[in-house]
């Protein structure tokens, strides 16, 4: 399928105008705020429950006004309602993009009038029934109806899936850990590292334990190979127990138990030993990274309920809506994306920052990688032609103060540029106290979170104001030594606040960085809904295969520093 040609952003007189700025740019976040008592609230957003202050970013009137009609030029409203609509956006795969229809309602006033009908499907009523199976499923597992083969209820659910049949589901449990039902247990398969399903196996019971094979084509080798040990696993020790028989009635009933799918391709799944019955499909206008949400979603629908699970849907939609209807000026994924263009296209930030404020959302810096890098880390426009400007960002990240004493030396004085994402919330899961303090810095009675939260706001102000040489000196310090204590400051970053960390709240942080992304790449003219630069290496891993397990002819047929590891590793393997 072919698409209009997209909107080269260089041409633009919106991206000449913001060229001429950066020329010579000199950032001064001190005297800005000092000039603009109203700054802070002028430049500080709200969507949904999130709170977005932009105000500590390297942005002006004048930088906003330009990035604006940018993406008014590039299209970027227009691109997301074709998306929302059905077009086929993802012109290389000819596909609808309609991660947005996993969340939609499906009774209310946001619910359309008529049936939503994309490529001959009403996608409403497909996306609620088989949501609503998932629900079925859940609540069985949850109750103690569903039990193993041995009749004992299910206590460990084993998801095993890779990228984003992985990271998503990984990600929103540890995040949402407060909300498990008391007596089950999440754990994630995904790595081909036989160490990693050994690990998340060794110390499971069998009959308490199920698999979800998540892999839409239910083709994945790591996905498919983690699957077939499990299987394996589950028949010894039920098998070492005296629970299972060698024979292939016994095993397959076994499986049929112990194994569910999130799959569409139902005769392989019959073919593993799974009832049909207990798959659960999904769609090609899904993405694997934007599939959170969808069935790849089961092992946490499991853990934390059906209600929970609702709420986490209309998070992601409320930020949907936020989108959608709200101007330009104030729509918070779309001024989040422009001025991620700006710093990467034209004050050269070479990667980008997110520093949750919350252990929960440790995982969520890795969920980020993929959707923003395997979306965004283009080098070809839809329409087929190069890119003209720089595209993608490098993600990163580690949770609180854990990365205050590891990179943020880097940050504060390296000679890069990061813009960083700060993410807090107002209300613990946990709120402790250190009742007994340590008589200095931390008095008897201390809120801890508090004390954390002190860090989050001070890192922020500390990025932005920095520390003058004066000021250094003002505090006695010896002048050989002023200049490795002076911080530059004028490091941009930006704060997100929510109420606390509901289901909700991290449907909505998800959403909100998938629009970051749709801005982006809308603005760069990238399909960012396909992902043929993993495939190679996946093509090149099967004709190596034959080489790694010791045939010579595949070994020769190899260039000459691959022959050369294959043969060292075969000499050590020995």
């Amino acid at each position: 399928m072919t698409e209009e040609a997209p909107v080269d952003p260089t041409s633009t007189d919106a991206w000449k105008a913001l060229a001429g700025i950066a020329d010579g740019f000199s950032p001064d976040l001190r005297g800005w705020f000092d000039a603009d008592p109203d700054r802070a609230s002028r430049y500080t957003f709200q969507a949904a429950d999130l709170t977005v202050d932009l105000s500590k970013g390297l942005v002006t009137e004048e930088i906003l006004g330009h990035l604006l009609q940018l993406a008014k030029d590039s299209g970027v409203a227009e691109r997301y309602e074709a998306m929302i609509s059905g077009e086929h956006i993802n012109v290389t795969e000819d596909r609808a993009v309609l991660h947005t229809a996993l969340r939609r309602p499906a009774t209310g006033e946001l619910t359309p009038a008529k049936p939503f009908v994309v490529d001959g499907e009403d996608v409403d009523v497909e996306v609620h029934k088989t949501l609503d199976k998932v629900f079925g499923f859940a609540e069985k597992v949850r109750s103690g109806a569903w039990t193993g083969v041995t009749g004992k209820r299910i206590e460990t659910v084993v998801n095993i899936g890779i990228g984003g049949s992985d990271l998503g589901p990984v990600m929103v449990y540890e995040a949402l850990k407060p909300y498990v039902q008391k007596g089950l247990e999440a754990r994630f398969v995904s790595n081909i590292d036989p160490s990693d399903i050994y690990e998340k196996t060794a110390d499971l019971d069998a009959e308490t334990t199920l698999f979800i094979v998540a892999s839409k084509t239910f083709g994945t080798l790591e996905t498919l190979t983690n699957a077939r040990l499990a299987r394996e696993w589950l028949w010894k020790q039920l098998g070492d127990s005296g629970a299972l028989d060698d024979s292939d009635e016994a095993r397959n009933g076994a499986v049929a138990k112990h194994f569910v799918a999130v799959s569409t391709a139902l005769d392989k799944v019959k073919a593993f030993g799974i009832d049909p019955e207990n798959a659960f499909g999904f769609w090609d206008w899904v993405g694997g990274r934007y599939s959170v949400d969808s069935a790849i979603g089961t092992s946490v629908v499991i853990a934390i309920g059906p209600d929970n699970w609702t709420e986490f849907l209309n998070g992601f939609h409320a930020v949907d809506e936020h989108m959608r209807t709200t101007p330009l000026e104030e729509n918070v994924p779309v001024l989040m994306g422009l001025l991620n263009v700006w710093y990467s296209n034209f004050l050269k930030a070479q990667s980008h920052a997110v520093l949750p404020y919350t252990q929960y959302l440790h995982r969520f810096p890795a969920y980020l990688q993929q959707l923003t890098m395997e979306s965004n880390g283009k080098m070809v426009r839809w329409d087929g032609s190069p890119v003209t400007t720089d595209t993608g960002e490098i993600f990163w990240g580690e949770p609180g103060t854990n990365g205050q004493h590891a990179f943020y030396q880097l940050i504060h004085q390296g000679t890069r540029l990061i813009p960083a994402d700060f993410i807090a919330v107002a209300n613990p899961a946990h709120p402790l106290k250190d009742d007994t303090g340590d008589g200095a810095a931390v008095a008897p009675g201390q809120d801890v979170h508090a004390l954390f939260m002190a860090n989050f706001f001070a890192q922020t102000k500390a990025l932005a104001f920095g520390k003058t040489a004066d000021e250094v000196r003002a505090e006695g310090t010896k002048e050989a030594v002023v200049p490795a204590r002076t911080f530059s400051g004028n490091r941009p970053t930006t704060s997100i606040l929510a109420p606390e960390l509901t289901p909700s709240v991290v449907g909505q942080l998800i959403a909100l960085y998938e629009h970051i992304v749709f801005t982006e790449g809308t603005i760069w003219g990238i399909d960012s809904f396909d992902q043929w630069g993993v495939e190679l290496g996946k093509q090149l891993a099967l004709q190596i295969a034959p080489a790694v397990d010791g045939d010579a002819s595949a070994l020769e047929s190899q260039d000459s520093s691959t022959k050369a590891l294959i043969a060292r590793y075969l000499e050590l393997r020995k």
